[in-house]
C-alpha cells in the first residue's frame, strides 16, 4: 500500500515532530516514505531551541546557517559541538537523544569574585578548557564566589541540575581538610538549599564529585524544574569563611546547567 495516499507527508511530519530526535532517527529507516518525512526540515526544526537563530547569529559561528545543509545537520552540530556566545564565555549544546538544551557559563562570565578578582584569583588559559580563561584561587584563608545564571533559553517542562565544574592545580591545599559550603536558590523555592562538601575528598570523607572524562570534575549544586514560560535565574554561591586554615589551588571552569538524569 502506498502510505502517501493514506497519510500525506505533511501529516506524518507533524506526527514525527511530536516525538523525539531518537524516535525520528528510528523512523527514518522504516521505509523511504518515512525517511523523507523523518529527515525533513519541518521535523528537525521542531527539535531545535526556539531561539536557535538568535543563538547562532550572536555566536562565534554565524556561518553555521550556510555550512549546515539541513536542519538535521544543524541539530547534530548543536548536539556534537557546543555553540559559543558572550565572547566565547557561554556555551550551548543539545542532548543528542532528547534535544534538551544544555548551557555552561564560564568562570569569567558566570561567577562574581566577592573578595576581589586581582588579589585572590588568577585567570590562566588551559588547553583542556572550552573557555578562553578559568579562575584559579591563590593562597587565602577565606573566599566566596557566586553568581546568577538566566534560565530563559533552557528547555521547558524539564528538571535541570546545576553543576560546579572544577579541578585542582598541582600545588593545592586546604580543600581536603575542610568542607566548603554550597548555596543554591531558584525562583519558587521557599528557602535556599545549603550543603557542605569536600571538593578534594580523601579516604574516609564522602566524595560527591564526579570525573567528567574531559579533564574536569563536577559536583551538583542543586536542581530545579524549568516551567513553560518561566524566565527566572539560578543563584548560587560557594564559600569558606574559616579565616584560619590556608587554602589554594582550586580552579573553576564554570557552572553547567543540564537536564537531570533519571
Amino acid at each position: 500500500m502506498d502510505m502517501s495516499v493514506v497519510l500525506p507527508e505533511e501529516c506524518l511530519c507533524k506526527i514525527v515532530s511530536l516525538t523525539s530526535p531518537k524516535d525520528a532517527c528510528r523512523l527514518s529507516v522504516v521505509s523511504p516514505f518515512f525517511k523523507c518525512a523523518a529527515d525533513s526540515d519541518t521535523v528537525w526544526e521542531s527539535f531545535l531551541p526556539s531561539d536557535y537563530e538568535g543563538i547562532i547569529s550572536n555566536s562565534a559561528s554565524p556561518s553555521l546557517f550556510s555550512t549546515c545543509s539541513s536542519k538535521k545537520d544543524l541539530y547534530f552540530h548543536f548536539a556534537n559541538k557546543p555553540i559559543f556566545v558572550n565572547s566565547a564565555n557561554t556555551s550551548f549544546a543539545l542532548e543528542k537523544e532528547s534535544g534538551k538544551v544544555c548551557c555552561m557559563v564560564g568562570a569569567k562570565a558566570g561567577i562574581s569574585l566577592t573578595w576581589g578578582s586581582k588579589s585572590y584569583w588568577t585567570w590562566p588559559s588551559l588547553p583542556e578548557s572550552r573557555f578562553p580563561e578559568v579562575a584559579e584561587l591563590k593562597p587565602v584563608c577565606w573566599f566566596e564566589v557566586g553568581g546568577k545564571i538566566e534560565t530563559k533559553l533552557l528547555s521547558p517542562e524539564t528538571t535541570y541540575a546545576a553543576y560546579l565544574v572544577f579541578k585542582f592545580a598541582d600545588s593545592r591545599n586546604g580543600f581536603d581538610t575542610r568542607p566548603v559550603e554550597l548555596c543554591f536558590y531558584v525562583g519558587g523555592m521557599e528557602e535556599e538549599e545549603r550543603s557542605k562538601v569536600f571538593l578534594d575528598a580523601q579516604a574516609g570523607a564522602p566524595n560527591l564529585s564526579q570525573d567528567r572524562g574531559d579533564g574536569w570534575r563536577e559536583i551538583e549544586i542543586g536542581e530545579f524544574f524549568k516551567k513553560h514560560g518561566e524566565n527566572g535565574g539560578v543563584v548560587y554561591s560557594l564559600f569558606d569563611f574559616d579565616g584560619i586554615s590556608s587554602k589554594q589551588g582550586l580552579i573553576i571552569e564554570g557552572i553547567e546547567l543540564r537536564p537531570k538524569s533519571v
